[in-house]
């Protein structure tokens, strides 16, 4: 079920994206509400000075959620059980 909801996040553009103001708390809120109602949120990162793989894990760090992927500006995050 959960590997149905990756596939289709893949599919989907991003429903959140990072811009220049970048991680702010209402940000880390608005992951955190997507997780829990969809299990699977796909982001956009828009800040192109550093590093992507950074972000990513420092977001699914923040999040308490499991980095599934990071595709060029673009990364999935899957709720952890």
């Amino acid at each position: 079920m959960i590997s149905e909801k990756i596939k289709k996040a893949k599919a989907e553009h991003p429903t959140i994206r990072i811009g220049k103001n970048g991680l702010t708390e209402g940000l880390i809120n608005e992951i955190k509400r997507q997780l829990k109602d969809n299990e699977v949120v796909k982001i956009r990162i828009g800040i192109k000075d550093q590093d992507r793989r950074e972000i990513a894990k420092k977001v699914a760090e923040l999040t308490n959620a499991k980095l599934v992927e990071v595709r060029g500006y673009t990364f999935i995050l899957m709720k952890n059980e």
